[in-house]
């Protein structure tokens, strides 16, 4: 079975992208896992600090572990947005395949120098272990909260330079990067981000290694795809995910106040939140 690192590279000379989906549950899980199996596509489990410390740090990496052994299927787990070194070390002697360490809001200097420990001790890890552990970092303002905004937030236009990312990367030795190209975070009520697909050629060329787009949800269809034809190799998505297991769950209710039983309640966010997942792996790698 191909390691996280081959099948991103992999991505990236194909010009598709790997599908990054958060869990904070054993439905969410379920119904990525799920999307992901029917169209044999990797898949790459994601859980932030919150979502970390509701479902368990040991307890996700025991159920994504367990799936990848007992289907010997590509199905890897990163410590999304983790705030600090300690956080990253944490997620990495669990057992986790990647982490992000999100010093975004720091000074370029104090982001480089944590970021570079991250990388430094995960590199140590895979010297020891043999596991091939890989460090994610970002760069200018993608936003925070997977919640559901008025207005695109203040900041929204602060985007990295090409210039800047690419000292970041030479200075940090991260493996894969994400650049801020006009996504955010949640989902918008009033009007969309757009992403700036031109910047995201000139950061690819600058840093030469995968990019990665977070704040996904609720993007224009031709955005992911003009975003991956021009470098990104991951995508995030989350808010979308969140939405319709709400969704799902408050009609089942609405329809079936009387009802008790947890599997028959919940089925139907395991079926919301596979097609989802399902519709966006299919743009993501040009399938019809």
């Amino acid at each position: 079975m191909k390691t996280l690192r081959e099948v991103i590279k992999e991505a990236e000379e194909k010009k598709v992208a790997v599908g990054h989906f958060n869990i904070s549950n054993l439905e969410g899980l379920h119904g990525i896992y799920q999307a992901a199996k029917k169209l044999s596509l990797p898949v790459i489990i994601g859980v932030s600090q919150g979502e970390e410390a509701f479902v368990g740090r040991e307890e996700v990496v025991a159920l994504v572990r367990a799936l990848r052994e007992r289907d010997n299927y590509p199905i890897f787990l990163n410590a999304d947005h983790h705030p600090s070194f300690d956080s990253v070390k944490a997620c990495i002697d669990a057992g986790f395949d990647m982490a992000i360490i999100d010093c975004a809001k720091m000074s370029f200097e104090d982001n480089i120098k944590i970021t570079k420990q991250c990388v430094d001790y995960a590199r140590s890890v895979t010297k020891e272990t043999g596991r091939d552990i890989l460090i994610e970092a970002e760069l200018g303002f993608i936003g925070s909260g997977s919640d559901i905004k008025e207005t695109i937030p203040e900041g929204a236009g602060i985007l990295t330079k090409p210039e800047d990312a690419k000292a970041y990367v030479e200075q940090t030795g991260i493996d894969v990067f994400a650049p801020s190209v006009g996504s955010i975070h949640g989902l918008i009520k009033s009007g969309k981000p757009h992403i700036d697909t031109e910047l995201v050629r000139k950061i690819k060329e600058a840093v030469g290694i995968p990019l990665v787009l977070h704040g996904g949800s609720g993007l224009r269809d031709e955005d992911f795809t003009n975003a991956i034809a021009s470098g990104i190799s991951i995508v995030h998505i989350n808010s979308e995910l969140r939405l319709a297991y709400q969704q799902a769950i408050g009609s089942f209710i609405k329809e079936n106040p009387e009802e008790i039983v947890p599997a028959k309640i919940l089925s139907g966010a395991v079926t919301a939140i596979e097609q989802i997942v399902e519709a966006r792996l299919k743009l993501f790698n040009g399938i019809r």
